[in-house]
């Protein structure tokens, strides 16, 4: 790999299509052409831009973020964006056997071509095939070999707040919400064409100096003997010691001119995001702690959008997104005008991850007619103690009531998501995980006898960077293989269905997610020996990992289950999300005791999103927020909880 390949022009590109597309699985990956791309003029543009998600088109063209990106950036003038997705094994083979690049959908220009390739990273398990999309490319895989003549590789998504592992690969980050800073990322690059464009260092330095961009050749890392980080530092006094994420104030308006595919995707319906961020402080939740504050948009703009998207795409299915979506502050209001405006036009309307605790029976009832998929909830953990460990608790009692009443409003399937591998968790913990799910079944029959159906997804828990679990280990692989093997006696039978993931699969996860640059060798090497799609089971490679590692005297455990003293400094902390390490730390603290923190809405733990968003807030429509985390008081007036009254800031040394 690092493959040469030859300069081609899109019609040329064209021709070897012709050639051997009816050869592969699913032509209609590849041709582009779908109702609502958008073609710009490639000699008329003052920047190119090229939008890739690194695995196959069904994935990357049910992403929210990049479709919303791809409608920001061509509504601006001047600059033309298009997008790309990895080819299946297949058509890979077909690629490197012609030298054929990967190109462009929309005009099929080799990536080479573009000014810049924004790569989403949504999860860790992408990085290997990002090295293989730049390589299809005819881009340098390495960022130290590309020079002014080649695109700049900018890489954004929640894989992205830890960005050290991939430092090698990228030349800039944009840390944080992207609808903003990658429109200043696309000026700013189109501004340094127009001078000349001769210097490929000054031109990172302009992109270092833009809220949210972290350039890492600008960042060195010291280590400690042991290996652990002693410190990152800039390697110019005007850059900042720590990036600070970006996010907007107030969400913008949906995308609603989807792109519509020539073939089915793995979500075929058209997303609109209701909220941003989350109140409920779940501490295993990378998410609900990266995207505070919290953010609504209003009833009004989200049904002007149902009905545009309706006459824009033809989609008759309508999903309503955030990380909780009961926790929208008006979803009853919501779902009744949705449904009462569009009655009678045979739409779907869904709302993915609906609490347990806040999925009332109003709101089912307003969903009434989209009983064909199975009602999901996600307890996360079977007991109560474990509940209050993670900060999600839920009296067992009300889960069963909640489900009860699903049922008895007409649903036949419940899908139940847990995670075994939490912090003090007991096999006793496990086996509750299959009485819970035998008791929710047993509630399902009484009303739909044999036709019940429970799925219980039991994923294993990965310690996430900016979580107050990220001092704590992966479980070891013994462990997770005798909880494995408990839930598979426990839940045999007609009605239940259970899966999980592998202990290998989740290693990968979480040595990638906690890593630091030395990683980078490990990744590049991986991949030189196989390593690609190891989000896909049956591609997952361990063993060019293993050897990878072994290469390069690194130890994946060393990453993934060494637990971290408090004092450490983690090879994210350059990397400011806006929550303070010290709170964080003192969730952790609070957890072992079982000690519980209530929903933001009710009261402010003083998390840091306050100082930190403080003059964006004061310059913000009232109502923008919907979050007291970000006042100074929450709304029965009592004043935050201070994280120093818990925790001494000299114990901290943060």
């Amino acid at each position: 790999m690092d493959t040469m390949i030859k300069a081609w022009t899109p019609r040329e590109i064209d021709a070897m299509l012709d050639r051997v597309l009816l050869t592969v699985e699913k032509p209609g990956r590849y041709t582009g052409g779908e109702h609502n791309q958008v073609v710009n003029d490639w000699n008329a543009a003052g920047i190119r831009v090229v939008l890739a998600f690194p695995d196959i088109y069904e994935l990357g063209m049910s992403n929210l973020g990049l479709a919303t990106l791809y409608d920001i950036l061509n509504r601006r003038v001047g600059i033309l964006c298009e997008r790309t997705y990895c080819p299946w094994s297949d058509m890979e083979a077909v690629m490197r056997r012609e030298g054929l690049p990967l190109y462009s959908l929309e005009t099929h220009h080799p990536l080479s071509e573009f000014d810049l390739i924004g790569i989403s990273l949504p999860y860790e398990q992408l990085y290997s095939n990002v090295l293989n999309l730049l390589d299809l490319g005819g881009v340098p895989v390495r960022a130290a070999d590309r020079d002014a003549s080649h695109p700049i590789v900018l890489a954004g998504g929640h894989a992205t707040y830890n960005p050290d592992p991939m430092a090698d690969f990228i030349d800039a980050f944009a840390i944080g919400e992207g609808e903003e800073v990658i429109v200043e990322v696309a000026r700013c690059i189109e501004q340094w064409k127009g001078e000349g464009g001769n210097s490929r260092l000054e031109l990172l330095r302009r992109l270092a100096r833009i809220d949210g961009v972290y350039v890492p050749s600008l960042y060195e890392v010291a280590y400690h003997l042991d290996g652990t980080i002693e410190s990152v530092k800039p390697i110019e006094p005007e850059l900042p010691a720590r990036v600070s994420k970006r996010i907007v104030p107030v969400l913008p308006p949906p995308i609603t001119k989807f792109i519509v595919p020539y073939i089915d995707i793995s979500h075929n319906r058209a997303p609109i995001e209701i909220m941003r961020g989350c109140t409920r402080g779940c501490r295993f939740c990378h998410a609900g702690m990266v995207t505070r504050p919290v953010r609504e948009r209003k009833v009004a703009d989200v049904l002007a959008a149902v009905e545009d998207i309706m006459r824009e795409t033809g989609f008759e299915e309508i999903a309503l997104l955030s990380l909780s979506s009961s926790d929208y502050t008006r979803v009853q209001e919501l779902s009744r005008a949705i449904g009462e405006k569009f009655a009678g036009q045979h739409l779907s309307v869904s709302l993915p991850s609906l609490r347990i605790e806040s999925a009332s029976a109003d709101l089912m009832e307003a969903l009434k007619d989209n009983r064909r998929g199975g009602f999901t909830f996600a307890p996360e953990a079977a007991t109560e103690h474990m509940r209050r460990v993670i900060n999600k608790f839920i009296p067992t009692p009300q889960v069963i009531e909640t489900t009860r009443e699903v049922f008895s409003r007409g649903w036949r399937t419940i899908k139940l998501y847990f995670m075994i591998g939490h912090p003090s968790e007991t096999l006793e913990d496990v086996r509750a995980i299959a009485d819970l799910a035998k008791a929710v079944l047993h509630e399902g029959r009484k009303l739909h006898g044999k036709a019940t159906q429970v799925n219980i997804g039991a994923s294993t828990f990965i310690p996430k960077p900016h979580t107050p679990f990220q001092w704590v280990p992966l479980d070891e692989a013994e462990n997770t293989l005798a909880k494995q093997q408990l839930l598979r006696r426990e839940l045999r039978g007609p009605g239940l269905k259970v899966s999980w993931s592998r202990p290998e699969e989740s290693l990968l996860e979480a040595f990638l997610s906690r890593g630091d640059r030395r990683l980078g060798a490990v990744i590049y090497r991986a991949w030189q020996l196989g390593a690609k799609f190891d989000a896909w089971m049956e591609h997952h490679n361990p063993q060019a990992w293993q050897q990878a590692f072994d290469e390069q005297g690194l130890d994946p455990n060393w990453y993934a289950r060494r637990p971290r003293p408090i004092d450490e400094v983690f090879p994210w902390d350059h990397i400011d999300i806006g929550v303070t390490k010290k709170f964080l730390l003192q969730d952790f603290l609070w957890s072992a005791d079982g000690k519980t923190r209530v929903d933001c809405r009710e009261h402010c733990f003083a998390c840091g999103i306050l100082p930190k968003f403080k003059q964006m807030r004061m310059n913000t429509e009232v109502d923008a927020w919907e979050c007291p985390e970000v006042k100074p008081y929450d709304r029965r007036g009592s004043k935050p909880v201070s994280v120093n009254e818990v925790i001494p800031l000299q114990v901290v040394g943060v």
